[in-house]
């Protein structure tokens, strides 16, 4: 170990001295003030602040291009969009009524579909109950509203054709369709469904044409009493109303809860392949703008539909009954196909048989009861003609469905009998129509 003496240790002790004064000038003549410090600090802040923003807004601007591709341009029935801004620039502008009505009609009917979609969205977020229920309170979100919409104006008619149109259109056109095409495309294999589903759905439409039929009989046994018909019709109406109400109820606790196994049991299966493509409240804000959108052009149509009639030459009874019914059942039109197609007729007959059992028990006595509300006389006699095709018609949909098997001849027939349904109320014009209710309310 090495040794120093005492002159030794103090030179070392001076030099080591020194070399931390050195140290400590140069540390202070590179360290900045503190004022510039707090100025470097902030400005740093500053930069990352600004940094934030601009990301987050990139973020947002990403993810509302993605819904927008999702939910505008997710859809081939995109190329009908146009035809919305072109409808409310026509409004704006006072030209043809015509014209407003047949844009607003294409404008509605991808509307309708993209609708469906948002539903389906935020149904994978709120679970299997919430979102059946909200489905079978959205599926036939453009029927309800213009519904609505041609109560606050009075016109009873439009509203009783359009939803008895509905109801015809989804078991004689989507049915019939879904079978002949899903036929077509299986030709070797047999097409087998749950008929649970479907008997189901057809004793529901027999009760909902049961109270139907009641006020259309009833007019008739009290035809010597004439200050009489109006008054029992209407009270009877009301009635039946509530009970069809009740009894949806009743059937869609049996559909969600205590039998949900008779309605989706290929649907899971289904839904296993599937996930959300766009969040819950992206979902829901789309939804509500379509929805406002909706309710927009629901109004241009119901208060141009008798200008387009005598502009066109075609009866008020086979626009509200085969044309509105069409763009209102675009979404349930394309997806029952598709599924078709897949052999998947179980979902089919869910998707057109559902939509026809909630206008049938729902949307129909709702309406009556809320223009009860509104002090406006509505009742559930749709006179001798469209009772009958209404009757005719869920009288062969049951047969045609009652052994659980299908082929492509099921549905010509059923699409054959809906261009006959439409061929009828085509020639029936709307004089005539006026002309038909006196003879008969003078029976």
């Amino acid at each position: 170990m090495a040794h120093h003496t005492m002159e030794e240790d103090l030179n070392i002790l001076e030099m080591n001295t020194e070399h931390c004064n050195n140290s400590n000038a140069t540390c202070a003549k590179t360290a900045p003030p503190p004022q510039e410090q707090n100025n470097l600090t902030s400005s740093t802040l500053t930069k990352k602040c600004s940094f934030l923003v601009t990301k987050l807004h990139c973020q947002r601007l990403r993810s509302f291009t993605a819904n927008l591709k999702e939910v505008v341009f997710g859809t081939k029935l995109a190329v009908l969009f146009p035809a919305v801004p072109l409808a409310v620039f026509a409004d704006f502008y006072g030209l043809g009524r015509p014209w407003i009505f047949a844009l607003s009609l294409l404008g509605l009917t991808p509307l309708a579909e993209r609708v469906s979609f948002l539903t389906e969205q935020i149904a994978y977020y709120t679970g299997p109950t919430v979102g059946g229920l909200l489905n079978a309170t959205c599926g036939n979100a453009t029927e309800m509203i213009i519904s609505l919409l041609a109560l606050h104006q009075n016109k009873v008619n439009v509203v009783k054709l359009s939803l008895l149109g509905s109801i015809l259109s989804n078991l004689l056109l989507v049915l019939g369709s879904s079978l002949l095409c899903g036929g077509l495309a299986n030709l070797r294999k047999e097409q087998i469904y749950d008929r649970k589903q479907a008997d189901v759905n057809s004793l529901v439409l027999l009760l909902g044409l049961l109270c139907h039929l009641l006020p259309l009989m009833f007019r008739y046994a009290l035809a010597g009493e004439y200050h009489s018909i109006a008054t029992g019709t209407l009270q009877l109406s009301r009635a039946s109303s509530i009970v069809m109400l009740l009894a949806y109820a009743g059937y869609i606790f049996f559909q969600l809860k205590t039998h949900r196994q008779f309605f989706d049991a290929q649907e899971e299966d289904e839904n296993e392949e599937e996930k959300a493509v766009i969040g819950f409240w992206s979902a829901f804000t789309w939804l509500v703008g379509m929805t406002l959108i909706i309710s927009l052009l629901s109004e241009y149509v119901v208060a141009t539909i008798e200008a387009a009639s005598d502009s066109w030459g075609i009866s008020v009874s086979f626009i509200s009954i085969i044309l509105l019914p069409i763009v209102g059942n675009a979404a349930e039109h394309a997806g029952s196909i598709i599924f078709a197609f897949k052999n998947k007729l179980d979902i089919s007959l869910g998707v057109a048989m559902g939509s026809a059992t909630q206008i049938s028990m729902f949307v129909i006595p709702l309406s009556v009861v809320v223009a009860w509300i509104m002090g406006i006389e509505m009742d559930l006699d749709f006179n001798l003609l469209e009772t009958g095709c209404l009757a005719f018609t869920i009288i062969v949909t049951a047969f045609t469905l009652q052994d659980g098997t299908s082929h492509y001849m099921k549905g010509v027939i059923l699409f054959l009998c809906y261009i006959i349904i439409a061929a009828c109320f085509f020639v029936l014009k709307t004089p005539l129509i006026s002309k038909y209710k006196s003879v008969y309310s003078n029976a």
